[in-house]
C-alpha cells in the first residue's frame, strides 16, 4: 500500500508526560502536579516530576527520532513553563526551551506540530475556577499569542486542544482526571469555555498572518448500538452528543448539536453560560482536524445509568490489548469516512493511535513488541482504505514515541515505540520504532506474512457508526 507522496509520518508525546523538570526555570505548578501529587489519585503515587527527563535530554530524543527515520514531532507546551501563573508576561527560559527543541527539529528535517492544550492548565488559573470560570477562555487567548509571536516563524502546524472532552468530562464529571470534579454542569462549563478558547487561538492565530495551519485534536471513537433497537439507537445518539458532536460541531459548523443543548437542559438546567457571540468564535475555520483513535465503545440503553446508557468496551470473539481495549483498525477506516459525510472535505491529521504492551528487554538485549507492529501496521492500513474511499488524511503520529507517565495509570502501562528505563533514563527503540521508522522513509506499507482481512473477528457489521469517544465513564 503506497501513501500519497507528502504524507507525514511521525510520533506523538505530552509535555507533563515526558517533560520532568517541575521545578526548574520558573515553571509553575499545573494542575497535573497537584492531582498526581495527592494521595490516591495515580498508580503508586506516581507524578510527572521527572518522567522522561526530555528536558535535559530532548536534543538526543530529537536525533534518536531522526536516525530512525520519522518525519514529523507532535509535541505539547507546557502552559505553566511558559506562564508560570497562567498570566501575564512570558518566563523566557520556558520560551527558550521550545525555540531549541524547534530548531533542533528542523536542523534533523523533522517537521513540528505543537500542541498548546495538553491537559497541564497553570495551577493558579485552576484556584480561580479553571475552565469552569469563563476568564480562563481568555488567558489561554493571550498565551497562544506568546506561542505563535516566539515560534509562529518556523512551526507550520498547531494544535489548540488535545481531547477535550477528557479534559472537560473526565476532569470536571467523572473526577479521574485533574482536577478531580464529579458535576455533569461543571463538565458541560468547562467543555463550552475550552472551545471557546480555541476560538481565540484561533483568532490570533488569523490575525497574525501566519504562514502555517491550526487545528483541534478531540479523541474519536466510532460507537454502534448493542442492538438495533429503538432505545440502544438512541443511547448511541445521546452519547455520540455527549463524547463527539459537543466538541466536533462548534468548531467544524459553528453550533451546538440541537438535540444536546435540549438533553443538557433537562439534565442541569440552563446552560447561561453560554453568551451570544461564543458559537462564532468557536466556529472561526479550522484549516485541520487532528484524530485521535484508539477503539470503539458498543452502546446499551440503561435507565439506572446516569447518562442513561451503559458502555460495552469488550465485545465478545474481538481481539484485546493487553488492557482490554479491542483491537478493531476497520472501524478507523469507518470512523474517517463518516467525519468527511458530517463535516466535509477538512484535511485530516491522524495525531495518535497506539496500544499498550507488556514491553520487556529480551535475552538479546532488545525490546521486541511484534504485538504493536501489528497492531500499526493494520490501523496505517485502515487509514489507506479510508483514502481509497476519498478522505483526505495527510498524516499519521503515532502514540507515543517513547515511553512515559500515563496519567492516572503513572508508570504501569508502556504505549511507547522507544523503551525508557525510568531508573536510568536509557532509551531503547523497541521493534515498531524501525518498523515505522521504515515506514516513514518508503511511504510504503508491506502487509504482514499471511495476512488477511484487517476486520476484527465479531465486529458489528451493517450499521452506520455514530461518533463517540474512547473512554472511562
Amino acid at each position: 500500500m503506497r501513501f500519497p507522496d507528502g504524507f507525514l509520518w511521525g510520533a506523538a508525546t505530552a509535555a507533563y508526560q515526558i517533560e520532568g523538570a517541575a521545578h526548574e526555570d520558573g515553571r509553575g505548578d499545573s494542575i497535573w502536579d497537584r492531582f498526581s501529587r495527592t494521595p490516591g489519585n495515580t498508580v503508586n503515587g506516581d507524578s510527572g516530576d521527572v518522567a522522561c527527563d526530555h528536558y535535559h535530554r530532548f536534543e538526543s530524543d530529537v536525533d534518536l527520532m531522526a536516525d530512525l527515520g520519522l518525519k514529523g514531532y507532535r509535541f505539547s507546551v507546557a502552559w505553566p513553563r511558559i506562564q508560570p501563573t497562567g498570566r501575564g508576561v512570558a518566563n523566557q527560559k520556558g520560551l527558550d526551551f521550545y525555540r531549541r527543541l524547534v530548531d533542533r527539529l528542523l536542523m534533523r528535517s523533522i517537521t513540528p506540530m505543537v500542541t498548546l492544550y495538553h491537559w497541564d492548565l497553570p495551577q493558579a488559573l485552576q484556584d480561580e475556577g479553571g475552565w469552569c470560570n469563563r476568564d480562563t477562555a481568555e488567558r489561554f487567548g493571550e498565551y497562544a499569542a506568546i506561542m505563535f509571536d516566539a515560534l509562529g516563524d518556523t512551526v507550520p502546524f498547531w494544535i489548540t486542544h488535545n481531547e477535550p472532552w477528557c479534559a472537560s468530562m473526565l476532569g470536571h464529571f467523572r473526577g479521574v482526571h485533574a482536577p478531580g470534579f464529579k458535576d455533569l454542569r461543571l463538565g458541560i462549563m468547562s467543555a463550552h469555555h475550552m472551545m471557546l478558547s480555541h476560538g481565540r487561538a484561533v483568532a490570533e492565530y488569523r490575525r497574525r498572518g501566519l504562514p502555517g495551519q491550526i487545528g483541534m485534536a478531540p479523541n474519536l471513537l466510532p460507537a454502534y448500538p448493542l442492538t438495533d433497537s429503538p432505545a440502544d439507537r438512541d443511547a448511541t445518539r445521546l452519547s455520540d452528543g455527549f463524547t463527539n458532536r459537543w466538541y466536533l460541531d462548534p468548531v467544524l459548523k459553528g453550533s451546538y448539536p440541537a438535540d444536546m443543548l435540549a438533553d443538557y437542559t433537562r439534565m442541569v438546567g440552563e446552560l447561561d453560560f453560554i453568551r451570544p457571540g461564543d458559537l462564532e468564535a468557536m466556529g472561526a475555520p479550522a484549516d485541520f482536524l487532528g484524530v485521535n483513535y484508539y477503539r470503539r465503545r458498543t452502546i446499551e440503553a440503561d435507565p439506572t445509568m446516569d447518562m442513561g446508557y451503559r458502555v460495552h468496551d469488550r465485545m465478545p470473539g474481538v481481539p484485546t490489548t493487553v488492557t482490554g481495549s479491542e483491537i478493531v483498525p476497520h472501524c478507523l477506516t469507518e470512523l474517517l469516512v463518516r467525519l468527511k459525510a458530517d463535516y466535509g472535505d477538512i484535511p485530516i491529521y491522524i495525531t495518535e493511535n497506539g496500544r499498550v504492551c507488556k514491553d520487556e528487554i529480551g535475552p538479546d538485549g532488545e525490546v521486541h513488541d511484534p504485538e504493536r507492529v501489528e497492531f500499526l501496521r493494520a490501523h496505517a492500513g485502515a487509514v489507506h482504505d479510508a483514502i481509497a474511499a476519498g478522505c483526505n488524511v495527510k498524516g499519521f503520529f503515532a502514540w507515543s514515541f517513547m515511553d512515559n507517565f500515563e496519567w492516572a495509570f503513572g508508570y504501569t502501562q508502556r504505549f511507547g515505540m522507544v523503551y525508557v528505563d525510568y531508573e536510568t533514563q536509557r532509551r531503547m527503540p523497541k521493534d515498531s520504532a524501525r518498523f515505522w521508522g521504515r515506514l516513514a522513509q518508503t511511504n510504503l506499507l508491506e502487509a504482514a506474512e499471511g495476512a488477511g482481512s484487517s476486520e476484527a473477528p465479531g465486529a458489528l457489521t451493517g450499521t452506520q457508526p455514530a461518533l463517540v469517544t474512547d473512554s472511562e465513564e
